[in-house]
């Protein structure tokens, strides 16, 4: 199977047979240097490193020429550097991401309506319902690989198949540029072959459990006990993977999506060790995220917060609060207070402030006073004055001073799902 830079790539013959499937994954190709190549040609066919311009900054992204040197993303920038010298970084545009990816999910909506995204780049199709107008699922992987180029100027690599865990997985065998059908009666053949970690939801430690006792295919998965897999990845896991490994999966495309948590982290340009300065930073991190939750209705019941050291060993804490907000002052107070319990024998290079147990907004009931009226009133003249001038424009007074010698970048906002 492919290996994240485009070598071990599968992909079906134009006429491949695609009975029994229904299911669609277009995963667009190394999407944020694919973005800096549409908007500077003059990068196509170079290593690219997207992420921060510093050295102590993190990958975003890189391009499958990099990629083929051993960069992945979440590496830090000068450990890639290290890895391809001659690598070309380039700065994250977010903004940028966001635009082509409406576009390309207008796409995926022009044909159908189930759509699932799992992030800016990706996304599940059910195109059961749009055969009569558009065709076989392999025809409709088609129309959609050639329309994303025709809009965007973006290739994607589709995996077609009968359930959302096998598409997934022959998109990223696809890679790039490809398309891969894999029919309802092939699946097992299909999994049988492939390694015991391309199973969705396998991570390195579950692999590594799974290698010790000789189990490296999910052709052998079949052949183990349900009780060994359990024992070796836990009750859930061992379900789970039990039943992947069969092709079997039930789940539906969905296309409505819970938020699960909001969060956003900056990465320092130099260690920091004034917590006057960690403090100014988790205040505006928390106001970044509860902009955020506000903007997608929602208020969080839980705050927590990530420290990382100058030897990158990590810390996070979570509080509970007395009632679900999406206040900045509120997240930022509870974030500040988190910062206090951790022991900070080093210098910090990573902090970021996490909303949990989102839910939405109002849901709580009425009380008898909003202790945090005012902070509501300064939210929403803060949110309305970033919709009308941009998100610089505007900030608190109290993220000003310590933050400018600080050179702080910021890493990708996350928003997770459940899926």
């Amino acid at each position: 199977m492919g290996r994240g830079d485009g070598s071990g790539r599968l992909v079906s013959a134009p006429d491949a047979d695609d009975t029994g499937t229904r299911i669609l994954h277009v995963d667009m190709d190394a999407f944020y240097a694919a973005v800096a190549v549409l908007d500077d040609p003059s990068l196509a066919g170079k290593p690219i490193i997207v992420g921060g311009v510093e050295r102590r900054g993190v990958v975003s992204s890189a391009s499958y020429e990099a990629r083929r040197f051993g960069v992945r993303s979440a590496m830090p920038v000068g450990r890639a550097l290290q890895l391809c010298p001659h690598a070309i970084v380039v700065p994250t545009t977010f903004e940028r991401y966001a635009e082509l990816s409406r576009r390309v999910m207008d796409v995926f909506r022009s044909v159908t309506p189930l759509v699932e995204p799992l992030s800016i780049d990706e996304a599940f199709l059910d195109v059961s319902g749009a055969r009569r107008l558009w065709g076989s699922p392999r025809q409709i992987a088609q129309l959609i690989r050639a329309r994303v180029l025709d809009e965007t100027g973006l290739t994607c690599s589709v995996g077609v198949a009968a359930t959302k865990h096998v598409a997934k997985m022959a998109s990223t065998i696809s890679k790039p540029d490809g398309l891969l059908v894999v029919a309802e009666a092939d699946t097992l053949r299909f999994l049988g072959a492939r390694p015991v970690g391309a199973l969705w939801g396998v991570g390195p430690k579950a692999t590594e459990a799974l290698l010790a006792r000789g189990i490296r295919t999910v052709a052998d998965v079949w052949d183990t006990p349900r009780s060994v897999l359990e024992r070796a990845l836990g009750p859930a896991m061992g379900e789970r993977v039990w039943h992947l490994s069969r092709g079997l999966d039930a789940r539906e495309v969905q296309t409505e999506r819970v938020e699960k948590s909001i969060s956003h982290e900056e990465t320092f340009s130099h260690d920091v060790v004034d917590t006057t300065v960690l403090r100014s930073e988790l205040r505006h991190l928390a106001d970044r995220v509860g902009a955020r939750l506000r903007a997608g209705g929602w208020e969080a019941a839980t705050v927590s917060i990530k420290v990382r050291l100058t030897d990158f060993s990590t810390y996070s804490r979570s509080q509970t609060l007395p009632l679900p907000t999406n206040v900045g002052q509120r997240i930022g107070s509870a974030a500040i207070d988190l910062l206090d319990s951790v022991d900070l024998t080093q210098a910090v290079r990573l902090i970021g402030v996490r909303a949990e147990k989102l839910r939405p907004d109002g849901t709580g009931g009425l009380t008898l006073w909003d202790d945090d009226a005012e902070w509501r009133r300064i939210d929403d003249a803060l949110d309305d004055a970033r919709a009308r001038f941009g998100r610089g424009a505007v900030t608190r007074a109290s993220v000003l001073g310590p933050r400018r010698d600080v050179g702080a970048m910021p890493t990708n906002p996350r928003v997770d799902h459940e899926r």
